[in-house]
């Protein structure tokens, strides 16, 4: 049996209430990695600057909402995808968008997968517990960095 990855994951989400749907999935799916949370892009490349500032281990995953205020999830995807030592880091888009301009943009720009955002709650919750189970459980991820230098 192979252990679970260690590290965290990244969610990118401005709305309180979708990202506690988030924490909820998590526990149900017992992840043993931390959760942590970037209410915006800005937000989010901080936090990766400061991982690189203090050679702290970057995120196994991010889970990325395209709608943020300030920097968007878009400036996250380019922002990641350019820097080298990121660029293999998974990132998964989970947004309201089903907008085919943004599905292009976000595979034309290197995410690993694209989710709608369902409105339901349960099903918002079944989404979340299917892309945990997946990346966190069933792929092999890529090393990731102990820093970013």
């Amino acid at each position: 049996m192979t252990l679970p990855p260690t590290g965290f994951v990244l969610v990118v989400e401005d709305s309180d209430e979708d990202f506690d749907t988030v924490l909820q999935a998590a526990r149900e799916a017992s992840l043993p990695q931390e959760i942590r949370r970037a209410a915006t892009g800005g937000e989010c490349l901080r936090l990766l600057a400061d991982c690189e500032r203090e050679r702290r281990t970057a995120p196994l995953l991010v889970l990325l909402d395209l709608n943020t205020p300030g920097e968007d999830g878009r400036a996250v995807l380019r922002a990641i995808r350019g820097n080298g030592q990121l660029r293999t880091m998974p990132i998964v888009v989970l947004s309201t968008s089903d907008n085919p301009r943004d599905l292009d943009f976000c595979y034309q720009n290197g995410v690993n997968a694209y989710h709608t955002k369902p409105v339901s709650f349960p099903a918002h919750l079944r989404t979340l517990r299917c892309i945990f189970d997946y990346w966190l459980g069933s792929v092999v991820l890529p090393a990731a960095p102990q820093h970013i230098p």
